[in-house]
């Protein structure tokens, strides 16, 4: 009886959905802070970055899918992240290698931790609420404008795929002209 009473409370529990992202912030890698709230009501793409990954050259994308949408509302936010020992050693190395390789103008983070008891809040929130926890560089978040976890990828699939930009353009404002 036990038994079941667990196995249907759990049942329940997980048909909830995720609670919508509490405020959170983030050290800027251009100094200050990002703050979510910045974002109400606009779509994020949440993406843990590093520079020395086999996935590294999807910065490209990355900002290819930021300049396509970002008069519409869409936020890219990049999170550098040394989780898995193959970022630069330091915010400065970072900025300059995206800048000099990339030309990247989207918000980036500081170096920060996204899984494990020292992951950022965000990441914390996610792998509670979503059950998401990035498994590799460059796995992909998509946040709708409500605050609540819309979709996620892993690292091998593209920013500018169906899979991703079928998820986002529903979420978009109309553009204006």
């Amino acid at each position: 009886m036990i038994r079941l009473l667990t196995a249907l409370a759990l049942a329940l529990f997980s048909a909830l959905p995720a609670a919508a992202l509490d405020r959170v912030t983030f050290r800027s890698i251009d100094g200050g802070t990002i703050d979510s709230d910045d974002w109400k009501g606009r779509p994020v793409l949440v993406v843990n970055t590093a520079s020395r990954c086999a996935f590294t050259p999807q910065y490209d994308a990355l900002q290819a899918l930021y300049d396509r949408y970002r008069d519409r509302g869409l936020v890219v936010l990049a999170v550098p992240s040394d989780d898995f020992r193959q970022e630069l050693g330091s915010d400065e190395a970072v900025k300059d290698f995206c800048a000099l390789n990339f030309n990247l103008d989207l918000p980036m983070t500081t170096i920060t931790h996204v899984r494990g008891p020292a992951a950022h809040p965000f990441y914390r929130w996610l792998a509670t609420e979503a059950a998401f926890e990035p498994a590799w560089n460059f796995n992909k978040v998509l946040i709708d404008p409500a605050g609540e976890v819309e979709a996620t990828w892993g690292s091998s699939t593209q920013p500018l795929s169906a899979a991703i930009t079928s998820r986002i353009e529903p979420l978009l404002s109309t553009p204006r002209g």
